[in-house]
């Protein structure tokens, strides 16, 4: 089986993707590969044949920290999905001409490979490596980071909010994506539950009890559990002389201006018992003061760190926030915006973590956040094993072969 794999330009859907990919190419399918350029080398290392992505598409970045509201944030990332769907286009085009795939993976955010997916007459698949974004019963408008409703105050809160939160960003998107929808002859969404669920079979990477438990899933989604992948590289020799309690503090891969949670990170624990390890990929981690009880790196694989390591404490996205509680590790969630304030939620929901609000970050609210959380090891574990019993890539694997054998 020759196997299509198309990505958006962020290692946080890329990494997610791979062990898939690499349980599909143990079983002897080709593996074809398009994604960022940065991740081209990865791919190709791992044995795909790799190319990277158009590079007008990885050239319209996010600039959705500059928003001031929740729905603003999300309509501004919305904005640049729908901007590059008219590039992916052609992109996905010429590679289902060039590899000629039995089947085609597509990250659901490709808002235009997934149409031309939809008419290339293919069997095709999408997976979501982050919260699902669309309305659903007993779940609350997605975006704010509301808690559930467990009464009738909450559940008229949804009723009357669902428009207002979701309706306006599906109002600015749905011009824009039914435009490059119709232009390659696929039929046009109405809304976000349309777009989120139109491939045949969409893998979601993340699994309840950390999800809410909904009634009406779409019958093409599977939870598969979270999956991460860290590319080959050696442990530093610095992680083995540590000899503290880790608190592992990651940062978005995708600039969003969060330096400001290492910062914070570094002054809230210099004089804690425990060791400070950050992750600053798109920021400059020389222009902090790092106290002797902490290191700030541009990059470590965050696999290294997890097994010393006591708290998490993180921006939320998904990528992060998940490998955490797959090793058992309890988290406390800063969300900068994006998807971000569902994860904090679903966090503090499922009793694995911390939410803390940016708007009430501080060293003094950090460090008892991280206190608490410290506590709350056994949930994680718990959690854990939640997810280990979801399936991961090798469930995935075998939806994808049992959906192309029945073609």
């Amino acid at each position: 089986m020759n196997v299509l794999a198309y990505t958006s330009p962020a290692r946080g859907h890329l990494f997610p993707l791979i062990p898939i990919l690499r349980e599909l190419h143990g079983r002897g399918h080709t593996i074809s590969l398009r994604t960022l350029a940065s991740g081209v080398d990865i791919g190709r290392g791992l044995g795909f044949a790799t190319e990277a992505i158009d590079q007008r598409i990885e050239a319209i970045v996010h600039d959705d920290y500059q928003a001031r509201t929740p729905v603003g944030s999300v309509k501004r990332s919305t904005a640049v999905f729908a901007r590059r769907a008219e590039f992916e286009v052609e992109d996905l085009r010429a590679a289902i001409e060039s590899e000629s795939p039995d089947v085609v993976i597509v990250d659901i955010n490709c808002w235009g490979a997934i149409a031309v997916a939809e008419v290339s007459g293919l069997p095709w698949v999408s997976f979501l490596p982050y919260l699902a974004p669309f309305p659903g019963k007993g779940v609350p408008p997605f975006g704010p980071g509301f808690a559930p409703a467990h009464n009738w105050v909450g559940r008229l809160r949804d009723r009357l909010l669902q428009p207002l939160v979701l309706g306006s960003v599906e109002n600015a998107v749905k011009p824009p994506v039914n435009a490059v929808r119709r232009s390659v002859g696929a039929v046009t969404v109405a809304g976000a539950r349309d777009l989120f669920a139109s491939a045949p079979l969409t893998l979601y990477l993340t699994a309840e009890p950390f999800e809410y438990h909904r009634s009406d899933w779409p019958p093409s989604y599977r939870l598969v559990g979270p999956l991460s992948f860290d590319p080959a590289a050696e442990p530093p020799t610095w992680l083995d002389e540590i000899d503290k309690p880790i608190v592992l503090v990651t940062t978005s891969s995708e600039f969003q201006d969060d330096g400001r949670l290492v910062r914070t990170a570094l002054e809230a624990l210099r004089d804690e018992d425990v060791f400070v390890v950050a992750t600053l990929p798109s920021g400059d981690p020389s222009s902090f003061q790092v106290p002797p009880n902490a290191r700030v790196e541009r990059w470590l694989a965050h696999s290294a760190v997890l097994p010393k390591a006591a708290c998490v404490i993180t921006h939320g996205g998904m990528g992060a926030t998940q490998k955490a509680l797959v090793a058992g590790v309890p988290a406390v969630v800063v969300p900068f915006g994006r998807d971000q304030l569902e994860t904090a939620r679903r966090v503090e929901v499922s009793g694995v973590g911390v939410r803390l609000p940016l708007s009430k970050l501080s060293t003094s609210r950090l460090r008892e956040a991280v206190r608490l959380a410290r506590t709350k090891r056994g949930a994680a574990q718990l959690l854990a094993a939640g997810f280990a019993a979801a399936g991961g890539a090798p469930r995935a694997a075998d939806e994808i072969e049992a959906l192309v054998a029945a073609r």
